[in-house]
Formats: C-alpha cells, sequence, structure tokens
C-alpha cells in the first residue's frame, strides 16, 4: 500500500485519499461499520433495505433527482451491504469530483424514506430474494452462514426473510440509523488525481457540520459452533454443495497465513489443488473454490462446488484427501516459495484497481484502525514457514470441525 493521506474532523469522521495522478477518474465513498449483524430480530433484512432506500428520496431531493445527478456526467453511482459494513460509493472523472462528494453525502446522511417508496422498494426487494432462491449457487452461500453461524446475528441472511421485509415501516428506518449511526465508526474514501487539499476542503463543507454521533455500539460475539451436516432436496438439475467451519477473525495474526492456505488450497488461480485434482484430473466439475471471510470476532471457510447427483460422494472424497495431505504432508520448500510469490502477485494487482483501492483504505481503516502497507504484508507472507501452515490445517481443516450443507435435485 503506497502513502495515503489521512484527516480526521470534529465530529470523528475520518477522510482517507490517495492521489494517483495516471488517473482521470475519482473514486470515492462512504462506508459504514454497520451490517446486518446489527440488527435485532424484528429488523431482518433492515440494513440492506436501508442501502436501498438511500437513493429513494433525501430533503432536497427525489429518487430521479439522485440516480440522474452522476448519470448525466457519465458517473456511477451505486452501493453494498455485507454482514459488517454498508458502502455508499461514485466514480466519475475528476473534475466533476464535488457533485459525487455532495451526493453521496446527501443519501448517507438526510435520506427521509418516504413511504410511497417504501412500498415499491418492498416490492423489488422481494424479487431480489426469488432471484436468489432460483440461483442454487447462490442460495446455498446464504443458508450456509446459517448451518455455521446458527441464531447468532451472523447466520442471518442479509436480505431478510419476506416476513420481515414486508413489514417495515419509516419509522424502523429511521429508529435503525440512530440506534447505529456513529460518525466515528465511518470513513469518506477516495483515489483520484485530485490533491488532499482539495478533498479536505470538501471533507469541512460537507461533513465538518454533522453533528458528532459518538458512544459504544457492541456487537455480540460469536462462540457456539456445533457441526452440522444438512442435505436438502430441491427442484434442480445440478448438485451443489458447501463444505467449511468457523475460521480466523480480521485481527487475529493466524489470519494472513491461513488466507495463504486457503488460496493454496481453492483460489482463483488455475492451479489451485482443488481445481488440479477435481476438475482438471477428473472433470468432475466446472467450478469448485475455498473462500475464506474473516469478521470482527471470527471467521468462515468454506468449499463450493458443483457436480452432477452421481458425483457428490467421489467429489467430496476428493476433496476430502485435498484437506488430509494439506494437514499431514507439510509443503516443500519449492512449494512454499511459489504459494508466497502467487499470493504476493494477487495482492499486488488488486490494489491496481482504484475503485478496489479506495474501498479498502475505507475497509482497513474501520477494522483495524490503519491501512496495512503492503510491503508489511509482503514481510508478513515471507515469514510464513510450512509448519504453520500445517498447524492452521490441523486446526481449521479437520473433518470433526467441518460442516457440510448439500442442495441435491429432488
Amino acid at each position: 500500500m503506497a502513502d495515503y493521506d489521512l484527516h480526521e474532523l470534529p465530529n470523528g469522521i475520518r477522510v482517507l485519499h490517495k492521489q494517483v495522478l495516471h488517473t482521470k477518474i475519482a473514486h470515492c465513498g462512504f462506508l459504514l461499520d454497520i451490517g446486518s449483524r446489527d440488527e435485532g430480530l424484528h429488523q431482518l433484512g433492515l440494513a440492506h433495505f436501508w442501502e436501498h432506500m438511500a437513493f429513494k428520496g433525501t430533503e432536497k431531493r427525489r429518487s430521479f433527482h439522485i440516480l440522474n445527478r452522476l448519470e448525466t456526467v457519465g458517473g456511477e453511482l451505486n452501493a453494498y451491504t455485507t454482514k459488517e459494513k454498508i458502502c455508499f460509493y461514485a466514480s466519475l472523472l475528476s473534475t466533476h469530483f464535488e457533485r459525487a462528494f455532495e451526493l453521496l453525502t446527501d443519501l448517507t446522511f438526510h435520506s427521509v424514506f418516504p413511504e410511497r417508496e417504501i412500498e415499491k422498494e418492498r416490492g423489488v426487494i422481494l424479487e431480489e430474494m426469488a432471484m436468489y432462491h432460483d440461483a442454487p449457487e447462490d442460495a446455498i452461500i446464504d443458508d450456509f452462514d446459517a448451518v455455521i453461524f446458527g441464531n447468532h446475528a451472523l447466520g442471518h441472511n442479509i436480505l431478510g426473510t419476506r416476513q420481515s421485509v414486508s413489514g417495515f415501516q419509516q419509522q424502523d428506518f429511521r429508529q435503525f440509523l440512530a440506534d447505529n449511526i456513529r460518525t466515528d465508526r465511518l470513513v469518506f474514501s477516495s483515489v483520484s488525481n485530485l490533491p488532499f487539499t482539495e478533498v479536505k476542503r470538501l471533507a469541512e463543507k460537507y461533513l465538518a457540520p454533522l453533528p458528532a454521533r459518538l458512544g459504544e455500539r457492541p456487537r455480540t460475539p460469536f462462540s457456539s459452533y456445533q457441526r452440522m451436516e444438512q442435505l436438502e432436496r430441491k427442484p434442480i438439475t445440478q448438485a451443489h454443495c458447501l463444505i467449511g467451519g468457523p475460521a480466523y477473525a480480521i485481527e487475529d495474526p493466524r489470519r494472513i497465513p491461513f488466507f495463504m492456505l486457503t488460496n493454496i488450497l481453492g483460489g482463483p488461480g488455475m492451479n489451485s489443488r482443488l481445481n488440479l485434482g477435481v476438475r482438471e484430473k477428473y472433470g468432475l466439475v466446472y467450478t469448485i473454490d475455498a473462500t475464506y471471510s474473516p469478521y470482527t470476532d471470527t471467521g468462515m471457510f468454506g468449499i463450493y462446488f458443483g457436480t452432477e447427483k452421481k458425483q457428490v460422494k467421489r467429489t467430496v472424497a476428493l476433496v476430502q484427501k485435498e484437506l488430509k495431505t494439506l494437514r499431514e504432508k507439510p509443503l516443500g520448500s519449492l512449494q512454499l516459495h511459489t504459494a508466497k510469490e502467487q499470493l504476493m502477485g494477487q495482492l499486488a494487482m488488486s490494489e491496481e484497481s482504484n475503485s478496489g483501492l479506495m474501498q479498502l483504505l475505507g475497509k482497513s481503516t474501520l477494522d483495524i484502525g490503519r491501512v496495512e502497507p503492503l510491503t508489511e504484508i509482503f514481510d508478513r507472507i515471507r515469514a510464513i514457514t510450512a509448519s504453520e501452515l500445517s498447524e492452521l490445517a490441523n486446526d481449521v481443516l479437520r473433518d470433526d470441525n467441518l460442516s457440510v450443507l448439500q442442495y441435491v435435485p429432488e
């Protein structure tokens, strides 16, 4: 990570900026330390619904004016919700940067949640739910959260339920924001060719007047995992399977070594062990990958694949074989060196995306209070040993620690 600038306003909002001289595009956005895990049982899906409703009207704009504001200059406006974050962001020519800054501030802090728009967007979200149910490769990922985290907030679907979404009213949104927005737990992040003095000037103009909203907003930690095996019959033609379990939190020192272990097993490279051992050697799958998602107090590891119903047992056995190899056979010196070089190359290339870099600045600042320099991450990767990876494999990738969820054709 190259140098970046940071400015904290009196109300606690932090402004981060990375100047990239060779680009004409500005990427900017608000990242808020609020997600679906912050919902109560009567609020399931409310964070995601708020993300939608932010575009539906503010104190001075209607929906059309919000959507048209950046589109008329060729810009893009978007948002997303995760278990722990909400992000409102934009990309456009840097000559129109102030237009994006002001608009993002308006929809993040001054939404009014018109009742008529709530009713319309309710239907949109219910259609979004139906779309996910029709895509088993997406639905199984959401359902697997419940397998791992059970009734904990991390186990709830980000979209909520049809019942919960059908009942939200204007006051529910206002109360959720009042309960969760903390000005010291949100950041404005940007990457552009503009000098930091200009970004700071706009922050003083649009963000400094916002009242400070400070104080603790505790999250219930996850601690009660029980291994499960679950099979569901669905009206589908291909079987889908997820195998996984809890893993390490964001600030756990084992996070980067385990990320490398996951990359070796089933990362994006075509040379991952699962891809070579299941797809290339036997042709049993089109997609097979391993993922690792760290959260503030825990994490989740998972292996996904889709295959013919008659090949499920064979594919699971091949996956278990690869896991056993990682547990019992430490990497050789050449294998370890190659894995390190591959991961460092992937991380370096990911920073070539200025939009991704903008979001990384914000996420890292919210999660650990700073942005880890790429050189520091590389030093930690170079220090990883084969025995360390074996220990992690024996800790997380044990058969008695991994749950299984299968969708099979009826």
